[in-house]
């Protein structure tokens, strides 16, 4: 058979597409949401941290998670819980906001690596082939850990907060000291609203796209019509 893999390796280049798509729609609709409703979210997040919190505690008492690996990952949720205080504005030199980015590959890589050690060593003691490992977290379980103690929070905060675009150069204070995201600033005039970082980044992506497809003669110019 010639054609029908090419016909297979194309569904899976337009369905990966199409996915994209979806999942960046549904991004920049979360940032909407989130612009609208400031204070529901900074609620929202800052719940969802405290419990995530005592989950981690909890697997750490009742199912012996490593100590370590814990404290870390508790530690981490708290320096999570640092970018609120400015929410739903942040600077993106902000060595808390840095120490948040690696603060999440490193908890990535450790449990990563905890996990896989963990299963190795089961498997390695296995007596048959046939036998089942004990005490083994399957691929579910494993994996509803990662998308919630460790991706959840960092993900929710990317998706919400905003980038201090409305701070000028000489001041040193944050966006938000002037008044809020479409607040009054303190000479009176209408403060603009941060654009979340969703939106800058598909904003800046489909700009990207239109300009390429102007220069390359796909799509006219509004100078042309």
């Amino acid at each position: 058979m010639w054609i029908l893999p090419l016909v297979g390796y194309l569904g899976s280049i337009v369905g990966f597409c199409f996915l994209t798509l979806a999942i960046a729609s549904g991004l920049y609709y979360l940032s909407e949401v989130v612009e609208e409703h400031t204070v529901v979210a900074k609620r929202f997040l800052t719940r969802l941290i405290y419990t995530i919190i005592v989950i981690q505690l909890l697997l750490c008492l009742v199912d012996r998670f490593p100590f370590f690996l814990t404290l870390l990952s508790v530690g981490s949720h708290v320096v999570y819980l640092g970018n609120m205080r400015r929410f739903p504005y942040v600077k993106l030199t902000d060595p808390l906001f840095l120490l948040s980015c690696g603060l999440v590959l490193v908890n990535h890589y450790l449990w990563f690596k905890h996990f896989s050690g963990h299963q190795e060593r089961a498997y390695q003691n296995m007596t048959s082939y046939y036998d089942m490992p004990s005490n083994v977290p399957t691929f579910t379980e494993i994996a509803s850990y990662f998308g919630i103690c460790v991706w959840l929070v960092p993900f929710a905060l990317f998706v919400s907060l905003s980038a201090s675009d409305n701070v000028l150069p000489t001041m040193g204070n944050e966006a938000s000291s002037s008044g809020g995201a479409g607040g009054v600033g303190s000479d009176g005039t209408r403060a603009r609203r941060g654009q979340g970082l969703i939106k800058s980044v598909v904003d800046n992506i489909l700009g990207a796209v239109g300009g390429v497809t102007s220069t390359v003669g796909w799509k006219k110019s509004d100078d042309r019509l």
